[in-house]
This record gives structure tokens, C-alpha cells and sequence, in this order.
């Protein structure tokens, strides 16, 4: 028994026997026929369509793969991309030769040969990858077939699902090599081949890893991308770099193998490490990122009536579309740099006065609802967790990314701190607005997208002391002189729980005209004048000049106790300081699909006069000199900016709100600067007004306006001259009292003491004297005059005219 394992079996002897010999080669030749039967049957059954439908020409005629949509700036510069695929297209001529040769040497070296299919390579796959299960051998397909793979990926069958998906694929391959020419497949593949990271196509490959078009690649990046397309993580060169070096000169030596690039050039590009520069881009990046989220909503109502020719609607996020933005680049950058500048000067302020300690804030009650709104508590909450076990969770320190405004910072920190962290930042909004054709040319929603998704635009808060133009609007509307004098006198309003405006100042007494009232901001005379125009008519005129929240009718309407937005107060603005016509904002301009053609375009600007001329003209003019000589003055001499502006300051209770917004001729710009809980305020009104907070962000982003030439056009335009019949409506004191002879010395001596820069200072107010030879002071345009009780109309009527003069002179 030993001796029969003990021999040797020599298959050459037994195979020089013809009978065994022909067993053999019949049960090979078989087996082969039975192969090749079963893969004509099917092939033929692929074919048929018996195992799942194939497409037809006219389909592969008008491939339609998924885009990302673009989003451009009104001169063409790109702002961002919808996606749920993130992909490109690129022309063929702008594709270097170099990256067409690395794809043909390592993917496809007989490509221009063969019609799809390369019969060397498909045997290959049969014996080596299908029969033997050499997965190392290689795939064998065509860059046709590659595209076939891309377009229709594979699908799983009941048996031999490698082979039928590799026939399927052929059958494609042939049928996209009848419509398309070799350079047409070879853009296809390239624009439709994946890179890995849910990034799709040459041009987004390109961009992410080394930042820069697919024609500016150098030869060696070209060959570090077409590498990464036999293992997508494996060859990364983010995260593999030495593989993926190694893997990029395997693809040199094979463009030199098929005498694409001398060895020489190849040799010194194999020495050379990769220099990657990569650049993730995702919807936090790139310029105006709350505007763009702003976009999707206006853009979802839009595609519901742009229809494809096959009558289904576009998808924003899938079929390439390029939007056309009213958004000014430029602009748009100054816009952030000015809000990033100004907000980081004003957190370190903030933090010095009104940051406080950690004990004092976790219990405190914000603290405890912020907890309660976070998306890490509603979670928990959802699975299950008490009240208690969340508490517990929210104090065990975790790995987490900080903003902060020197840097990222990685941390490991509990939740709770970091909503303490986080709830006493500052935020600011700020958009730019044409007052004319309502195009839209700067929108910061806040301070970092990435941190900070709440968009301070188009969110409402109390919008304080802004809103008292449009008060004085609709008392001019109301047919009130605006010389009407109106009075300061404390006053208490019985119908409305007894309430009473105050100044700030706490000081009353005496008359203001209007242009007087809203120079200095005066609370009681903008409440007053509101019930002599009376509450539903204000109210009524606001929501016809863009104002689409609901007004509170109460008296308080008039110190701006209404929550409003950004968008809808530059929107009012315009109307106030454009000639009175009402504007809509616009944001998109129009939007081509994939094949260039403009499906949506923005409608011819319509006009609706919502107050007259004359008003406009005369609210235009009380603006300018809040500006020149009122609350917002410090623009003038603290900012230093020198162009023609109609503004206004807004500051809300407990400083809880700061505004400016401001209006030239060519732009209107409103900046708001809070924080996102309104219990977290400077806790001074010198440091926490609108004058201190906004209006430095309005000064630093249109005076960075005003040194670039592009924006001569806006910089240097001026308001329109002023009617000489309103200017005679106008011309009058800006306030008036009255003061008992036996007080006038002690009154004079006041007025040589050192006084605030201002010279209409509220310190310069007394309450009104009822006392027989009483002095009337006036506070005009271009100072202080007195006159006695008993006037000569004759010299009244001098010094009118000369008032009158000098505001022709100063306009």
C-alpha cells in the first residue's frame, strides 16, 4: 500500500496515450464551448433585454447626468454651487493634453483602436479576473466601457452579476462609440468619473486638490488625478500621500511607455513630492454664504414654473443651471470685511465691560433655554433621556472645533460651557441695496456660517429709532407743514395704560420742527407727531413701502417698538430717499440651464409711487442732517466719511439693538449689531448705541467703497438738488423755547461752559416759561439767535430769508 503512494504519477506518459490524450482535449474543448455557450446565451439575453432594459441611442444621444448648479455674481464671478452630486462639466478644449495622455497610457492604451471594445483586454478579464479570480489582473475596460460603468451603474442579478454587468457595459460602450467621437467619450468620462469624496468630474477634482482649472494642471497633477482612478481612497493624496505618489509615477512610466513624454521630462517629474493645495468647498464657503441659503427659497418658487421640454420641473440641485445673482462681488467683500473687522473690535470691547463669569451665567434663565434649544438637547430629549441624565450628559467635556475670533480652536470642552461660550458673541447683519432697481449688491447675514446659520437680514428685531423717518413721511403724506412745531412736553397717553415716552436724554420742554425732531432723535415729539397723524395711517404707509410684518398699534409703534427686518427697513428706506417709489428687492437676474439657454429672467422694473416727491425730497433732506449735525454726526467727524448720505441711528432698550442704516444716492445700506439673545447688550448706552456699533461697520464698508475707482459711480454721486418751494417749506428754526428775563443771564452763562460737540445738545434745552418779558431762543440751522419777545416783522422776515440762503449754499 505504501508503495502505490510512493510512485509518482507522470501525467506526460499517461497523456502520450492517444485514447486518454482525446478524453482530455474533449472535456476541455467542452468545457470551453460551454463557456462561450453560455456566454452567447447571455450576451444574447443582455441584449434582448430579458435581464433588465438597456438604453437606447436617443437616450444616450442627450445624456443627462447630474449637475451642480452655479451660482454666479452679476458680472460672472462664481459664489457658490447647489448639489447633492458635486459635479462639473468641462469643455474638451479646455482639457491639456498631457492629462488626455495619463488617461489613455494607464486606463485605455489601445482606446482610439478599438469601438468600444478591446477584445485583448476582455479575454483577460475572462481567464484571469472571471475564471481564476485574480482581482489584481485588472479590469480590462475601456475608458467607453468606464463611461458605460458611470452613467449606468451596475446592478445585481442572480448569478453571474460581474459578467452580465461587463456585457451590459459592452453593449453601451459600442452603442456610445456609434454617436460620439473619441474626444467627445473622453470629455464625457472625465466630466462623469468619480474622485472620491462625493467629488465627481475633472473640474471639481482639480479644484479640491490642487486649486486650479482643469487647464492650468501641470503634467505631474494630471497624473496624481488619473492615478487616484484605480482606488479613489487609496491613491488620495490627502490622506495617502506616499501611495499616491508611488501610483502617480506608475502613470509617468506608462506615458512613457506609449511615447507620450520623453523619460527625461518623466524622470524629474517621478523626483518631485506632490505639492497639494486642496480645497474643500462646501456651503459654508465662498462669498455671501447666508445669501445663497436665501436663493434656495426664492429659487424653489421659481423652478416650480420653469418646465423642462419633457414638462417636469428643473431641479435646482441636479440639472446644471447657472444663476445670474444681482449680487456685486466686489462689493460683497467689503461687505464681510467691514462686519468681520468691526464685529471682532467690538467683541473684545464687550468682553472687557459685559462678559460675565461662568457661574453667574450657567444659572442663569438664557442660559437654561439656549440649552433647551440646542439641537444636541432636542436629540437626546427624542431618545429618551430625562431631564436629569441630559443635564449630566451637557457636563461631560467632549473634542470639539471653536469659533473664535482669532482662529479656530480645538478644544475639549462640555456642551454647556460651550453654550455659554457661544451665546455671548456678538452678531451683525448688513445688506446693500440699489434704492432704484432693487438689485441686491451685498448681503452679510453673520458674523460665520460654518458657526452661525441664523441670518440676521432676513430675521426680525425691534428696529428702534430707524423707523421714525417713516412716521415723519406719512405726517408729510398727512398734509403737517414740516415747520409744524411740535411739542417735547412730557405726556402721558390714558388710553394706552397711561404710558409715556421718554427721552433719553430726560430732558423736555419747548418745540421742535420736524427737522429738528428727527436731527436729534427726539422720542416725544416723534410719538406726538404719530397721533397727530394718527397710528393705522403710519402703519398703513410702512406696509405700502415694503414693510411686511404686522405693526403693533400702539403709540410706542413710533420709537420703533415693532420687530422688523433688514430687508424690509433698506426696502422702506429706498422709498424714502429714491422719489418716493415703492422697490422690491430683486435677487436673481436670470438663469440658463445646461445648454446656455436663459429659461428665467428677471422682469422690467416696475414703479409704484408710495409718497410724493415733495416728501421724499424734504425725508431725504431731514436725513442728511441726522448726518451732518445729529445723532448720526459721528459718521462726519469720528469716521471720517465725506460722500452725501441720508441716515439714521436706531438704538432699542437696554441697548439691546444697535442700527444704522444709511442712503446714498446709489446705495442704500442698513447694518443691525446685537446678540442673538436680546438679554446679552453693552450695558452702556455710550458703548452699546447704534452711533457705536452699526454705524462703524456702515463708515468701514463705504469708505473702503469710497477708495476703490470701480465704485467712482456711487462714491461720488450726489442727491438730486433740492425743490426752492421745499426749501422754503423748510425754512424755519429746528426748535424753539422760551426763557423768564430774570433766567436769561444764568441761561447765557450756561451756554459758555463747555458743552458737547453738538451744537444742538439736549443740554441746550429748558422747559418752556410762562413769565411776562419772556426771551425766544431759536436753534436753527446755523446756530443760536435771539429774540426779544416784541419783534419788528420786517427784521423776522430779514432773517428768514437769510436762513433760507445759507441752506441753498450748505445744499
Amino acid at each position: 500500500m505504501s508503495n502505490l503512494f510512493e510512485k509518482k504519477y507522470d501525467f506526460r506518459t499517461h497523456f502520450k496515450n492517444p485514447e486518454t490524450r482525446k478524453k482530455i482535449l474533449l472535456g476541455c474543448g467542452g468545457f470551453l464551448a460551454a463557456i462561450l455557450l453560455f456566454i452567447l446565451g447571455l450576451s444574447i439575453s443582455v441584449r434582448m433585454e430579458w435581464l433588465g432594459e438597456l438604453p437606447d441611442k436617443q437616450e444616450l444621444a442627450h445624456i443627462d447626468t447630474d449637475l451642480a448648479t452655479e451660482v454666479l455674481s452679476a458680472t460672472g464671478k462664481p459664489l457658490g454651487k447647489y448639489y447633492t452630486t458635486h459635479r462639473s462639466e468641462t469643455r474638451y478644449e479646455d482639457l491639456p493634453n498631457h492629462l488626455i495622455y495619463a488617461l489613455v497610457a494607464t486606463e485605455d492604451a489601445r482606446f482610439y483602436e478599438h469601438d468600444g471594445i478591446d477584445m485583448r483586454s476582455m479575454f483577460r478579464v475572462l481567464f484571469k479576473s472571471i475564471l481564476l479570480r485574480d482581482q489584481a489582473s485588472g479590469g480590462g475596460s475601456t475608458i467607453s466601457q468606464q463611461l458605460a460603468k458611470n452613467l449606468y451603474p451596475r446592478k445585481r442579478y442572480a448569478f453571474a452579476s460581474l459578467l452580465t454587468n461587463k456585457i451590459r457595459e459592452g453593449i453601451i460602450a459600442q452603442k456610445l462609440e456609434d454617436i460620439y467621437s473619441k474626444e467627445q467619450i473622453l470629455t464625457l468620462y472625465l466630466n462623469t468619473v468619480s474622485f472620491g469624496e462625493n467629488t465627481f468630474g475633472i473640474e471639481v477634482a482639480a479644484r479640491r486638490f490642487f486649486n486650479t482649472s482643469p487647464a492650468l494642471l501641470k503634467p505631474e497633477e494630471s497624473a496624481v488625478l488619473v492615478g487616484m482612478l484605480k482606488a479613489t481612497t487609496a491613491y488620495n493624496p490627502r490622506l495617502n500621500q506616499a501611495r499616491s505618489e508611488a501610483r502617480r509615477n506608475t502613470v509617468l512610466s506608462q506615458m512613457i511607455k506609449y511615447g507620450f513624454m520623453e523619460f527625461k521630462e518623466a524622470d524629474s517629474l517621478q523626483k518631485l513630492p506632490i505639492a497639494l493645495d486642496y480645497r474643500l468647498v462646501n456651503q459654508h464657503d465662498g462669498p455671501a454664504p447666508y445669501f445663497r441659503d436665501f436663493l434656495k427659497q426664492e429659487l424653489s418658487q421659481i423652478s416650480k414654473t420653469l418646465l423642462k421640454p419633457d414638462g417636469t420641473p428643473y431641479n435646482v440641485y441636479a440639472d446644471g443651471l447657472k444663476i445670474y445673482t444681482t449680487l456685486d462681488a466686489d462689493l460683497q467683500a467689503l461687505a464681510e470685511t467691514a462686519v468681520t473687522e468691526e464685529v471682532a473690535t467690538l467683541q473684545k470691547s464687550f468682553d472687557q465691560y459685559n462678559r460675565p463669569t461662568y457661574k453667574r451665567a450657567a444659572n442663569s434663565q438664557m442660559i437654561r433655554q439656549a440649552v433647551k434649544k440646542s439641537d444636541r438637547y432636542k436629540k437626546l430629549h427624542k431618545q429618551g433621556y430625562t431631564a436629569t441624565q441630559i443635564d449630566s450628559i451637557f457636563l461631560v467635556p467632549i473634542p470639539m472645533e471653536l469659533f473664535s475670533w482669532a482662529g479656530l480652536q480645538e478644544k475639549n470642552m462640555s456642551p454647556m460651557d460651550s453654550i455659554i461660550y457661544y451665546q455671548y458673541f456678538l452678531h451683525a447683519g448688513l445688506l446693500s441695496m440699489d434704492p432704484h432697481s432693487g438689485h441686491i449688491k451685498a448681503w452679510v447675514g453673520g458674523i460665520d456660517h460654518k458657526f452661525f446659520q441664523y441670518d440676521h437680514v432676513t430675521s426680525t428685531r425691534q428696529v428702534g429709532s430707524t423707523f421714525k423717518p417713516l412716521v415723519y413721511a406719512a405726517a408729510l403724506e398727512k398734509g403737517l407743514s414740516p415747520c409744524r412745531y411740535i411739542s417735547n412736553e412730557k405726556t402721558y397717553f390714558t388710553s394706552y395704560d397711561n404710558w409715556s415716552p421718554r427721552n433719553s436724554d430726560n430732558e423736555y420742554g419747548g418745540e421742535y420742527s420736524m427737522e429738528g425732531g428727527l436731527t436729534h432723535s427726539v422720542n416725544v415729539v416723534a410719538v406726538n407727531l404719530m397721533m397727530e397723524t394718527g397710528i393705522p395711517y403710519v402703519a398703513s404707509l410702512a406696509q405700502q413701502m415694503g414693510i411686511y410684518h404686522t405693526l403693533p398699534q400702539v403709540p410706542s409703534l413710533a420709537l420703533g417698538s415693532a420687530d422688523l427686518s433688514l430687508y424690509e427697513m433698506v426696502s422702506a428706506y429706498s422709498s424714502l430717499t429714491n422719489g418716493g417709489y415703492k422697490v422690491k428687492p430683486v435677487s436673481i437676474l436670470k438663469i440658463e440651464n445646461r445648454e446656455g439657454e436663459v429659461i428665467y429672467e428677471a422682469g422690467a422694473f416696475t414703479s409704484e409711487r408710495v409718497i410724493s416727491r415733495q416728501s421724499s425730497q424734504i425725508i431725504t433732506q431731514m436725513l442728511r442732517s441726522v448726518v451732518n449735525r445729529g445723532t448720526g454726526a459721528g459718521l462726519r467727524y469720528r469716521y471720517g466719511y465725506k460722500g452725501e448720505v441720508a441716515g439714521k441711528t436706531g438704538t432699542t432698550q437696554d441697548q439691546a439693538d444697535g442700527w444704522f442704516i444709511g442712503a446714498t444716492p446709489r446705495l442704500v445700506t442698513g447694518v443691525w449689531v446685537g446678540g442673538e439673545d436680546r438679554r446679552v447688550h453693552f450695558n452702556t448706552l455710550s458703548r452699546g448705541q447704534g452711533a457705536r456699533t452699526a454705524m462703524p461697520i456702515w463708515a468701514n464698508y463705504m469708505n473702503a467703497l469710497t477708495r476703490e475707482s470701480t465704485f467712482k459711480d456711487i462714491s461720488k454721486a450726489t442727491f438730486a438738488p433740492i425743490n426752492p418751494v421745499v426749501a422754503d417749506q423748510m425754512a424755519c428754526d429746528q426748535f424753539q423755547f422760551y426763557l423768564g428775563m430774570s433766567d436769561f443771564k444764568a441761561w447765557w452763562r450756561k451756554q459758555n461752559q463747555p458743552q458737547s460737540q453738538d451744537p444742538f445738545s439736549p443740554q441746550r434745552r429748558y422747559e418752556n416759561y410762562q413769565e411776562p418779558g419772556q426771551i425766544r431762543i431759536n436753534i436753527g440751522r446755523d446756530g443760536l439767535s435771539i429774540i426779544p419777545g416784541q419783534r419788528n416783522m420786517a427784521t423776522e422776515r430779514n432773517r428768514q430769508r437769510r436762513d433760507r440762503q445759507r441752506q441753498r449754499r450748505y445744499q
